[in-house]
């Protein structure tokens, strides 16, 4: 990450801050272009559109039959699901959630101390890209590192209040990152292959997880702004616990339209991110998907990055190259190459997935 910004490229303004101020209207830099703004959600509502549900309960030992079979036919209609019975106790969600929810709660002089930076990303943030004049996203959030152990965020990037934070995300961190484990097997065996073999591509026991708790205020004008814009995620999988409460997220379906997800209780959201669409020849697809917010009511949500270990290439695996479906990615590229362009340009769509097809990030940018 050498090559990105050392510091943000204009003075960050904390959001919720700006919630709080009581405004009727949200500063200019907030208003995305009236194509990117969100639709009326009754376009979806009535549409009876929803992603699948997938229940880790059903398949018993037989990892590599019905529940691959279900996981694929999620993966292969839309990129995202939700997941029940998973083995997550409730309460540890919930104890999570509402561990982040507290530091939010926190004087804007308090959460100050943990300001981060493009350095690393860790701690508290209130933009992604670096792009000097850029369209902001309506949210705030805190990220850290939990595995692996060499990359962990140290104790420093870790808010001292509230006191069990640490403790409770690193124990909810544990039992997500089994939850890849297992869904990575999954994906294996439903494309016909070893069940360890998207594992070991990735990196075996060195993938990486990142946490990212994201809070996203009350927005007088919620028509104009998004919470987080339109993207698929860079990594392998993420799993988000979202709100109880609150609908916010958006998923594009093949169509093109938007559908707001109705969250499970305690269930997971999934999706599959660039990487799984790369090393699997494009057989699985990331899925734009976005945030909306509103008037009313804020909401918090904790997604779950899942990562491949950061200085192995991947490239599409070569059982899943034929003749007749050769490679359709530029060259082998490391996670850590990736995600410059992420860090770069914010939330883009898939702009960076596609560049890979025709080009290198890197020259695609230069």
């Amino acid at each position: 990450m050498a090559d990105c910004m050392q510091e943000w490229p204009e003075p960050v303004v904390r959001v919720q801050a700006l919630a709080d101020s009581g405004l009727e209207a949200i500063p200019r830099c907030y208003v995305k272009p009236p194509c990117d703004r969100p639709a009326p959600e009754a376009d979806d509502a009535s549409s009876g559109a929803s992603i699948p549900v997938v229940d880790l309960g059903n398949g018993g030992d037989d990892e590599g039959g019905q529940l691959a079979e279900a996981v694929a036919a999620a993966c292969r209609g839309w990129g995202f699901f939700q997941v029940v019975n998973h083995g997550v106790r409730p309460e540890l969600m919930r104890a999570a959630r509402e561990a982040w929810h507290g530091f939010f709660r926190l004087p804007l002089q308090e959460k100050q101390k943990y300001a981060n930076s493009p350095r690393t990303y860790e701690g508290y943030g209130s933009r992604l890209g670096v792009e000097k004049g850029a369209i902001l996203d309506w949210g705030d959030y805190y990220f850290l590192v939990l595995s692996p152990d060499a990359a962990k965020s140290p104790a420093k990037y870790w808010p001292a209040n509230p006191g069990i934070c640490k403790e409770v995300s690193e124990e909810y961190g544990r039992e997500v990152i089994k939850l890849c484990e297992r869904l990575m097997r999954l994906l294996s065996a439903s494309l016909g292959l070893d069940e360890t073999r998207f594992q070991e591509a990735f990196g075996g026991a060195d993938c990486g997880a990142g946490l990212r708790a994201n809070y996203y205020p009350r927005c007088p004008q919620p028509d104009l702004t998004l919470g987080l814009s339109a993207h698929s995620d860079p990594g392998i999988l993420t799993v988000l616990l979202a709100d109880d409460h609150v609908r916010g997220l958006q998923v594009r379906r093949r169509d093109g339209h938007w559908v707001t997800v109705q969250p499970l209780p305690d269930a997971f959201i999934v999706n599959v991110g660039d990487q799984i669409e790369i090393l699997s020849n494009s057989m699985y697809k990331s899925v734009e998907h976005r945030v909306i917010v509103n008037a009313e009511e804020e909401r918090i949500s904790l997604a779950l990055f899942y990562n491949p270990r950061s200085d192995v290439p991947v490239a599409p695996a070569p059982e899943l190259v034929t003749p007749e479906r050769p490679s359709l990615y530029y060259r082998p590229m490391t996670f850590d190459e990736y995600r410059v362009y992420v860090r770069k340009n914010g939330p883009k769509g898939k702009a960076q997935l596609e560049a890979l097809k025709g080009q290198s990030i890197t020259q695609n940018n230069e």
